[in-house]
């Protein structure tokens, strides 16, 4: 079928806002702030045949643009093959499994089947960021995790909602396996409303334009995203491009974890092998393949942005599977910190890899890490429990045209901090300092972005206090002459002394009374060229500013 140019526009920014508006839906409906005010979770379509991408929200996590996929190839197949029961209309599958297409057990996924005239057109699904779903310590980002199961409850698909309405008994063995369940129904409720949304407003387009002018839209959007995706490709010169980005350490073993990449361009596409990477690891830094396979495309989404979102845009990227090496973790290695953390470090070796031969849209390494901060505790005299979570933004690398942000969301999406009033509102806490983390930004010709520094109070009752984050070790890396980006600094003081983790930035189950404090100061981005070459009047207007000491300013840009 023939689609005209503007049929063929109307119905991509069609499927482009149904995904939209499942996004806000989810958002302004979730109770957690982490959901609501903080936006980590994604929606997106999916194709009946093989899960494949259609369309995802433009205000969702990148990092899930391939996982979703996954996941929802997983399940179809699992279907199919009997392994998890078929679907009626209404019904809503949920999965956490990050063996079948997830990332860490915190990201819950809901599916749900679109049906046409009995028939299922396509898949709606959504993934959203759940405080806690058990496990040794609250908030589910265990740095000593040996295993899986010590992380939290792991979902197979099942279906949550049946012909619409919720399964009592399904929903209650989870809320008996995780913490403050009572919270965790507006959540449920929100997302399960998102794919509603979706549907209704998927079936409004359907019936505008009728649903094989709409399958045939898909057909040639999926096409001329990989034809896109390929003339990008095309700047690139045959030969192949080397990298290696390190991780401080798994959290168990104290040694950093090497990411090797070697990127092979024939001028119609890429091939990605990881051949060399460390071993699989003991502890939560392991990789699932999906995760893996996700990092490489979201990357390549902030390398060439103009491609528009759709399975076409990968078509031109083959990744080797990583076999025997941590990003492709098998069960039961524990993997809580591969969706926020390792991921970030896999983008950061394709954007180190492909800085030499496109200098003029690459940039040195951001931050990296998403600063995961859980504090789960009770306060006695109000009679209640909580699950606080914490991300935090940091320093964007220096690029061509200037300097990095400063306090940027993660490379893996557009999650952003919880506003401050609204975490004192919903939890015992009071941040005593939230601003730049002076000095950060790795110097250049154009400077990296500053992080990120807080420093947050216990008020009331105990808590206990974990972290699974990055880039402790070592600072993002700077690129084509310029220096790394500051490190993720982590001090917790209890009874007035101050301590920093073995790891780093690792570390879990700290016991805290009201009057401790945590300090956290997240990396900036790496420099991009020289420090020499710098204008001097933006060095001088930095060390007015206080970004840099005087001190500073001279031994980094002479």
């Amino acid at each position: 079928m023939s689609i005209d140019p503007i049929t063929l526009t109307v119905i991509q920014s069609g499927l482009q806002q149904v995904c939209d508006e499942m996004d806000l839906s989810f958002s302004r409906a979730a109770f957690s702030p982490v959901i609501a005010e903080a936006n980590d979770r994604s929606d997106g379509i999916y194709s009946a045949e093989d899960g494949s991408l259609i369309a995802q929200g433009s205000m969702g996590l990148p990092v899930f643009v391939g996982t979703m996929q996954y996941s929802t190839a997983t399940l179809i197949e699992m279907i199919r093959d009997g392994r998890a029961i078929a679907p009626r209309e209404g019904d809503i599958y949920i999965v956490n499994d990050p063996y079948l297409g997830g990332t860490h057990l915190m990201d819950v996924r809901f599916a749900m089947p679109v049906y046409r005239n009995g028939e299922i057109f396509c898949w709606l699904s959504n993934t959203g960021h759940w405080p806690d779903t058990g496990g040794a310590v609250p908030g589910g980002f265990s740095a000593s995790a040996t295993a899986v199961e010590q992380e939290g409850l792991r979902l197979p698909p099942v279906r949550l909602f049946k012909e619409g309405t919720l399964d009592p008994e399904i929903y209650g063995i989870i809320c008996s396996n995780i913490r403050v369940a009572d919270q965790r129904i507006g959540d449920v409720k929100a997302q399960a409303a998102a794919l509603y949304v979706g549907q209704a407003r998927l079936t409004r387009l359907l019936d505008r334009y009728g649903d094989d002018t709409v399958r045939a839209a898909i057909t040639e959007l999926r096409d001329r995203a990989a034809q896109q995706m390929r003339a990008n490709i095309a700047r690139i010169p045959a030969g192949t491009y080397s990298s290696t980005a390190f991780i401080d350490s798994d959290g168990v073993v104290n040694e950093p974890l090497e990411i090797r990449l070697a990127v092979t361009s024939d001028g119609d596409s890429l091939t990605f092998d990881f051949t060399g990477s460390s071993a699989p690891c003991a502890g939560p830094m392991n990789s699932v393949l999906a995760t893996t396979l996700s990092s490489v495309y979201l990357a390549m989404r902030h390398i060439f942005p103009d491609v528009p979102i759709s399975a076409g845009a990968f078509e031109p990227l083959n990744i080797i599977r990583p076999e025997g090496t941590f990003l492709d973790a098998q069960y039961p290695r524990p993997v809580s910190g591969c969706a926020a953390e390792v991921s970030q470090r896999i983008a950061e070796a394709v954007f180190a890899a492909l800085v030499d031969p496109l200098p003029d849209i690459v940039t040195a390494a951001p931050a990296g890490t998403s600063g995961n901060f859980a504090l789960g505790g009770e306060v006695p005299e109000e009679g209640r429990s909580y699950v606080m979570y914490q991300i935090s933004g940091g320093g964007y690398g220096g690029y061509e045209g200037g300097d990095g942000i400063s306090n940027g969301c993660s490379t893996i999406g557009i999650s952003k901090s919880p506003p401050v009033e609204i975490m004192e509102q919903q939890f015992p806490v009071l941040y005593h300092r939230y601003a730049l983390h002076e000095g950060s930004g790795g110097a250049g010709e154009h400077r990296g972005g500053f992080g990120l520094d807080y420093e947050v109070e216990l008020l009331k009752g105990t808590a206990r206090a974990s972290f699974v984050m990055d880039h402790g070790r070592f600072g993002p890396q700077g690129v084509l002459g310029g220096g790394d980006g500051g490190v993720n600094r982590v001090v917790v003081t209890r009874d007035g002394e101050s301590t920093t983790p073995e790891h780093l930035s690792k570390a879990q189950d700290i016991a805290l009374k009201a009057g401790d404090r945590v300090h956290v100061r997240t990396p900036g981005g790496g420099g991009y060229g020289p420090a020499t070459q710098r204008d001097p009047a933006l060095v001088a207007e930095d060390v007015r500013l206080g970004r840099y000491t005087a001190d500073e300013a001279k031994k980094l840009f002479g």
